[in-house]
């Protein structure tokens, strides 16, 4: 670690792209931090950060959503629409760009924005659920998220609609389990926008033989990591999908 603190910019860079072509299995992992050049706020930055505003257990738990929907949905509507229309951002582009080189295995993503598959991600695993859809609390009917905006009751039975993304209390979804899998073998996990404060998201470096992190903010990993960027991470992939140019990895099918 103390080597790596003495490198500049550009020597990390040189470091991170080595780690990547040395690498036999690359996994992207990818929180909040992604989507803020996307314009969606994130949740625990230390100026902007939304669970600096609000405890989340009141605002975004199951327990919240059973104890006054009317209120739920208020509040998380106005940065769910704003998830919604977003568009990727460079971030997003260069992990679809690596993974079709063949230099990414494939994104574990705590994102519930969708962006890493608007942006051509084939292998995408969502450990915090999406906003493609909601269900139904009472019969599990599925309905598209559209539905939420006209109200938030079954047409067929009554009952509470919930989304499908991992509210405070909920279990982890099929993904999470399917994305533990997925780290065996790993010998580079890059580490995107993610504060490594969630559990149990924030235990998958463990999993794996080397870690690279990009985040603006310090993380408990960094002191563990092979090379840490406190840059944005539209500016430090752009700069490793051009140095990776037109080679292709491990992964790449033609």
């Amino acid at each position: 670690m103390e080597r790596m603190l003495q490198l500049d910019y550009r020597d990390k860079i040189e470091l991170l792209v080595k780690l990547i072509k040395n690498s036999a299995k690359t996994v992207a992992l990818t929180g909040a931090g992604v989507s803020t050049e996307s314009g969606i706020p994130d949740f625990r930055s230390r100026d902007s950060g939304l669970w600096n505003k609000f405890r989340p257990e009141e605002v975004a738990s199951i327990d919240a959503l059973k104890r006054d929907p009317d209120t739920f949905y208020k509040y998380n509507f106005k940065w769910w629409q704003g998830c919604l229309q977003a568009q990727p951002n460079e971030t997003h582009k260069a992990l679809a760009e690596m993974e079709k080189k063949g230099w990414l295995f494939g994104v574990i993503t705590q994102n519930i924005d969708g962006l890493h598959q608007r942006a051509g991600s084939q292998k995408v695993w969502e450990v915090h659920g999406h906003l493609r859809s909601c269900r139904c609390m009472k019969c599990k009917k599925e309905y598209d998220m559209e539905r939420l905006a006209e109200n938030y009751w079954c047409h067929h039975c009554g009952g509470l609609l919930r989304p499908n993304v991992v509210l405070f209390g909920d279990p982890m979804p099929e993904d999470y389990y399917t994305a533990e899998k997925v780290m065996t073998g790993c010998q580079l996990l890059l580490v995107i926008g993610s504060s490594l404060q969630v559990y149990p998201v924030a235990g998958l470096p463990y999993l794996s033989r080397q870690v690279a992190i990009i985040n603006y903010d310090p993380t408990p990993w960094d002191d563990n990591a092979q090379v840490v960027f406190h840059h944005s991470s539209s500016e430090v992939l752009a700069e490793v999908v051009k140095q990776l140019g037109d080679s292709t990895g491990p992964y790449f099918v033609g």
